[in-house]
């Protein structure tokens, strides 16, 4: 996944945390060569639960990433908004999740090759005992037995609103993202769009912020009913605004925000003042350099079977929101689901003479132990 380098948010897990002890999770230095059993391609939840699944079978994993930090779309997208369909969790935040499955697979000493992307993957084995050579932009090889690609939609990019200089607000006035709702109190945010993420985030924000303004070019909107009915009534309460219309200009010696000016529906021109601005135009998704890697693609997507959630490429797995079959749902717990059978299936090239036995977490000394809850 992709961000706009001037609104990337710190990492959420420090170095001198991710390179602890032998067993805690160990930050790559770019350009360094390497081997390991699996590369797991993106650190999003999926990614994250491969490394459990696959350590509980004795495979390491190196777990690369575009991003400077752990959580994919959940930490970079939405960090603060609460999911309510993970299994045993009513609620939990984006980020209140990645946490918990950073600490999950500590035991694991995976390694993490964060702040690059995987340029190109070259075959070196067979269909039967594959092994393949991975290359990253930032110069990293790693050899590796079996890949696994859990690369959300691909890379993602913010659609930018075609505002004069709007580049050089990013960052400190203008931002794509929200990762920290209290670095928006007590300040005039003012949020344009009219889907689910500016509705969802003018609702979060209102309670915080000094004022909120929701900007959207006409009195319609594609967010959920339920939403519109809450910003309606603040709006009738007075405890926020609502306008229609468009963005023409930012006011305000950058980089620092001072309001906007817009354009009406009848073209009349009205000003607001702000300090931030929330534009929620979309994402942009792009395949980025899997589509060169030789694997069977289906409107950029990748195919894979149900029963080992395998790509055309031996030895090339997808799980995640990057895969498509027959009835695919793209939630986080079917994630979950398709690394576990694909970490079942990767064991068989990993470890070709060792017998694959299924055992339980609650009952096996030997998993336990492996966990650090046992022995």
């Amino acid at each position: 996944m992709e961000t706009n380098p001037a609104s990337k948010p710190p990492s959420s897990l420090s170095k001198a945390s991710l390179t602890m002890t032998h067993t805690a999770l160990t930050l790559a230095e770019p350009g360094i060569a390497a081997e390991t059993d699996v590369v797991i391609i993106g650190a999003g939840p999926c990614g994250l639960f491969a490394v459990f699944e696959l350590g509980l079978l004795d495979i390491k994993a190196h777990v690369i990433d575009i991003l400077p930090k752990l959580g994919g779309q959940c930490a970079e997208l939405y960090p603060e908004k609460p999911i309510y369909d993970i299994p045993g969790f009513p609620s939990v935040t984006g980020q209140g999740l990645v946490d918990n499955l950073v600490e999950q697979i500590r035991p694991f000493g995976a390694t993490f090759p964060l702040s690059q992307m995987i340029d190109s993957v070259e075959s070196l084995g067979t269909p039967e005992a594959p092994l393949f050579r991975l290359t990253s932009d930032a110069g990293t090889v790693i050899i590796c037995k079996a890949v696994m690609i859990a690369a959300g939609g691909g890379s993602f990019q913010p659609k930018k609103p075609p505002i004069p200089e709007i580049d050089t607000y990013e960052g400190t006035s203008v931002f794509y993202a929200v990762r920290r709702m209290d670095a928006f109190t007590g300040k005039d945010v003012l949020i344009v769009g009219g889907g689910d993420s500016a509705l969802d985030w003018t609702l979060n924000l209102q309670p915080v912020a000094r004022h909120v303004t929701l900007l959207h070019r006409r009195d319609e909107f594609r967010a959920a009913p339920h939403s519109v009915d809450q910003m309606r009534a603040l709006v009738a309460a007075g405890q926020m605004d609502l306008r229609i219309g468009q963005v023409t200009s930012l006011l305000g010696t950058a980089p620092h925000l001072s309001g906007a000016v817009c354009r009406g529906g009848d073209n009349a021109p009205f000003s607001v003042g702000c300090q931030i601005l929330l534009p929620f135009f979309g994402l942009t998704m792009k395949m980025g350099p899997i589509s060169g890697w030789g694997i069977n693609l289906n409107e950029n997507l990748i195919p894979v079977d149900t029963e080992k959630f395998e790509t055309s490429t031996p030895g090339i797995f997808a799980i995640g929101d990057i895969n498509t079959y027959p009835g695919k749902l793209k939630l986080i717990l079917s994630g979950f689901h398709e690394a576990a059978l694909a970490a079942q299936k990767a064991h068989r090239y990993v470890h070709p003479d060792k017998r694959l036995t299924f055992q339980y977490t609650t009952s096996s000394s030997s998993l336990q132990k492996k966990l650090g809850v046992y022995g």
